[in-house]
């Protein structure tokens, strides 16, 4: 009989008898690789923690007591323990659970989260307002998947150790975070280990032990046994003392027998406590312990094989802006490649086979990322930083104050620009238009498709200041490429469709749905004009102004938020060039975080296919009135903008 279909909260899971606990992983590892296979996910992280998940419920006071999970991308186990097994095989459908950890979705959810290194932060504002309210409650922070390359897991752990308030960190330490960890945090006990004083005390010793007659050779052994013992208990705990943590551990996370008596005492120290769980990524599933990379964060797969169960049609944007990249760099040698704990999800991995004294990856540091830019920039090295647009959020700053102020030819290539689909609320990338477009000296490109996206890509690594190129996730348009990229001109626009009724201008992937939509309208009598902007910023005012002024109806499309983005520029423009004799419409993303769900259907919801496109001109034209209250965040078909009437 299934153990956890009778846990419908970890009040039920208490009842389970502690040797029981083996077969209740065993079928927790079955059911999220049964869902991941099916829908897509992070699977190796999960796979690894279900072990200390259980644990953890199994001995805490949970909602009461608090758990914060880092990245929350590890917390599915959590999700099958808390009341959420029925609905499991939604897991990141539209209406369906998150994909992480939100409060909205259950009370067992302590803190939202979707980038790396927030939650020691968060987790200690939980325990100071603990102690701020005269609660008793505990709060515990499960750090995992490379979380501590990440300076702001640093700076709370600084800050917490610090205080001295009883709060119990995890370290979750399964070797990786995304790629292969890399940093001195990750190089710290090695670096102890072959210290000039150590080495010379190891080879004296060795030497001694080697000359007594008989069992020298044994003493040796057991002289290196003890060396790995130091290595993996004593020194790994001088860092987290020094910060003001009682350090415990390190212990095999997927063995009950340690876990629950370590867990145990560790809840009752008082202060700041560290413990450090080892764990194996991917545990429980040959494929994604074999290739852990690849399982982090997979798209549907055979689960027999572990093969995706489909294979793209086309190479996507990504692939093809890493291809690009690679021909730049081999005729010219500044161009070096920076991620940050991402050369995988964002293709550098050609550019690292080809080049890899020229790849930087700096770990889960996204602001260090770009200043370490702005320094080779200042040395006449050609910087290119590839990333998320969601995650060049967290180097906001440094963008500004690092590299604009100085004018720094530094490349931001911005990968999932855009809808994202199931990852949602914290990886669309709703917002680098805006928070780009307003910062002086930068220039901000999208292309319509991916061979003017091989252009953009030599107009940026050939521009004397910073520059970005955005593109979205998926598969290319498949449209014929020129042999080489070639440089545009900074600042120009196309006409790809000429009309005098309307004009509908737009940028991105949103040009080509714009043109299937123009078609149909001058099919249907109202000629149609489409602009190919290709930059948000500096805007192509005399193309767009000259446009204008020859229609009635000016319709901006943008996959990006409406408020500040590109339609917003637009707009901007044509008040400044007096063109008052138009009407106007600005499509893109609202002013709420947009939910998860397929591209197209979210495409589809929020009027960016090519179909909602032409319904928007048609109403424009015919003085159709829709409705959209921004004040209560309510859209006009009544859905509330989280999706929350369907618990997503």
């Amino acid at each position: 009989m299934s153990i956890l279909k009778s846990i419908n909260s970890p009040v039920d899971l208490k009842r389970v008898s502690p040797d029981q606990l083996p077969a209740l992983s065993q079928e927790i590892r079955e059911q999220i690789i049964s869902a991941v296979s099916s829908v897509g996910g992070h699977l190796a992280s999960n796979l690894g923690v279900v072990e200390l998940t259980v644990a953890l419920h199994y001995l805490l006071d949970t909602p009461s007591d608090k758990i914060v999970w880092d990245t929350s991308n590890q917390s599915y186990t959590h999700k099958l323990l808390t009341g959420r097994r029925e609905r499991f095989h939604t897991l990141r459908q539209y209406g369906g659970l998150s994909g992480f950890c939100k409060r909205e979705e259950s009370e067992y959810d302590a803190f939202n989260a979707g980038h790396a290194g927030t939650g020691v932060s968060a987790a200690f504002g939980l325990v100071e307002a603990r102690e701020q309210l005269r609660q008793k409650n505990k709060i515990i922070c499960v750090v995992g998947d490379g979380a501590m390359t990440a300076g702001m897991t640093l700076e709370g752990l600084h800050h917490a150790g610090g205080m001295g308030k009883d709060f119990l960190v995890i370290l979750n330490d399964n070797q990786m975070s995304i790629s292969k960890n890399v940093g001195a945090i990750s190089a710290y006990l090695s670096r102890t280990i072959t210290g000039e004083f150590y080495g010379r005390m190891r080879e004296e010793t060795g030497q001694l032990l080697g000359k007594i007659p008989h069992i020298g050779s044994d003493m040796q052994k057991l002289a290196r046994r003890a060396e790995e013992l130091a290595k993996g208990v004593i020194l790994p705990g001088l860092l987290f003392e020094e910060l003001g943590f009682q350090y415990s551990g390190p212990i095999d996370g997927h063995n009950f027998e340690h876990l629950l008596p370590t867990i145990e005492n560790v809840l009752r120290m008082k202060g700041p406590v560290l413990l450090h769980v080892i764990t194996k990524k991917g545990l429980g599933y040959e494929p994604a312990m074999k290739n852990p990379v690849w399982f982090h964060a997979c798209p549907p797969f055979v689960r027999e094989t572990g093969v995706p169960a489909k294979k793209a049609v086309r190479p996507s944007y990504t692939a093809m802006a890493m291809d690009a990249l690679v021909k730049l760099a081999r005729e010219d040698k500044r161009i070096v490649a920076i991620t940050a704990a991402m050369c995988e999800g964002t293709g550098l991995t050609g550019f690292e086979k080809e080049f890899p004294d020229r790849l930087y990856d700096v770990g889960i540091a996204e602001q260090h990322a770009v200043t370490f830019a702005a320094g080779l920039a200042a040395e006449g090295v050609k910087p290119v930083v590839a990333m998320y647009a969601t995650f060049l959020q967290r180097a906001y700053d440094q963008v500004v104050h690092d590299v604009a102020t100085q004018n720094l030819p530094v490349v931001f290539l911005i990968d999932r620009g855009g809808l994202v689909a199931e990852d949602g609320t914290t990886h669309h990338g709703a917002f680098d238009y805006a928070y780009l477009r307003h910062v002086p000296n930068m220039v901000v490109m999208a292309p319509k498709d991916e061979n003017e996206l091989q252009h953009m890509i030599k107009t940026s690594v050939d521009h004397d200041g910073p520059i970005s190129v955005r593109y979205p996730r998926g598969v290319s348009l498949g449209v014929p490429m020129d042999d080489a990229p070639k440089a545009l001109p900074i600042g120009k626009g196309e006409l790809l469709k000429d009309g005098t009724d309307v004009a509908i201008i737009a940028i991105g992937v949103s040009v080509w749905q714009s043109h299937q939509a123009a078609e149909r309208l001058s099919q249907e009598g109202i000629s149609t004009a489409v602009v190919n902007a290709r930059f948000a910023k500096p805007l192509d005012q005399d193309l767009i102004t000259e446009v204008a002024r020859r229609v009635r109806y000016v319709v901006t499309v943008e996959e990006g938020c409406k408020m500040g983005g590109f339609g917003s520029a637009v707009l901007e423009t044509l008040s400044e060039a007096r063109v008052t004799n138009v009407t106007t419409k600005v499509l893109g993303l609202p002013d709420w975080y947009i939910e998860q769900g397929p591209q197209d259907l979210l495409r589809e919801r929020y009027g960016l296919t090519a179909e909602g496109i032409y319904q928007s001109v048609k109403d424009l034209v015919s003085g159709a009135v829709t409705t959209e209250n921004r004040f209560t965040g309510v859209a006009s078909d009544g859905h509330l903008p989280h999706g929350d009437e369907q618990g997503s």
